[in-house]
């Protein structure tokens, strides 16, 4: 369904992301985990039109897209809810869930998305008038993710979905994501918490300095020694 393939990108003289490659399957959630720096956000930026690689390609379902405008990317399918939310702090709820809906014109597809992105977060609903910038941490991240619901995509991109959320919150984004996903949408996840990401994803990548160093299935990466030492400290 998704595909990098060799992906490089340099910043200058920088080279971030040195010939990565990583693919995520129809329905399923696939982890990018690794510290800050590694490239990960970089990997999300470079998938959403919002970077341009130096070398390598992306595919989504069978078609060239690293290639193509960001605007064209969302209309193939792929949606980015970026680190940091992106949101629009002085609108409400409401208004940023339609601004996530910009490229779509039927109206009635737009409200059945709106209720679509209530039932997944109930509190959203219940703050629908409010603005963004009143909301709390946790509440801007489903509102940030429920945004990016609203274009319909069939992969979804999580960056950094975890960051600065107690945990409780935590678990509530998590069950969250695995509703989206049980309803269809594919997910690849960038995170640094380790813990979280390996609990929510079928298969799973570590990148490290702009290279992947470990992949394969959760529960093999769990019990890897790399793994634990790198993100659990054993």
């Amino acid at each position: 369904m998704f595909e990098v393939k060799n992906l490089t990108v340099n910043y200058g003289a920088a080279k971030i992301l040195k010939g990565i490659s990583l693919n995520v399957a129809e329905g399923e959630i696939v982890t990018l985990i690794g510290s800050n720096g590694a490239g990960k956000t970089t990997t999300l930026r470079t998938a959403s039109g919002l970077v341009k690689p130096a070398g390598g390609e992306i595919r989504f379902r069978g078609t060239r897209i690293d290639t193509k405008p960001p605007e064209e990317i969302v209309r193939a399918g792929v949606v980015q809810s970026p680190e940091g939310r992106g949101l629009f702090p002085n609108m409400s709820v409401f208004e940023n869930l339609l601004l996530g809906a910009y490229l779509q014109k039927d109206k009635k597809k737009v409200n059945e998305s709106v209720s679509q992105v209530y039932d997944i977060f109930p509190r959203l609903k219940e703050r629908r008038s409010q603005l963004a910038a009143t909301m709390s941490g946790g509440e801007q991240q489903m509102l940030s993710i429920g945004a990016a619901l609203m274009s319909r995509p069939r992969l979804l991109l999580l960056d950094e979905p975890s960051t600065g959320l107690a945990p409780l919150v935590v678990k509530h984004v998590g069950d969250a994501i695995r509703e989206i996903n049980k309803r269809g949408t594919s997910i690849l996840l960038v995170e640094q918490n380790a813990r979280m990401a390996l609990s929510l994803a079928h298969r799973g990548y570590a990148l490290e300095t702009g290279q992947i160093v470990v992949s394969g299935d959760t529960e093999g990466l769990r019990q890897s020694e790399h793994i634990r030492k790198a993100y659990f400290g054993q």
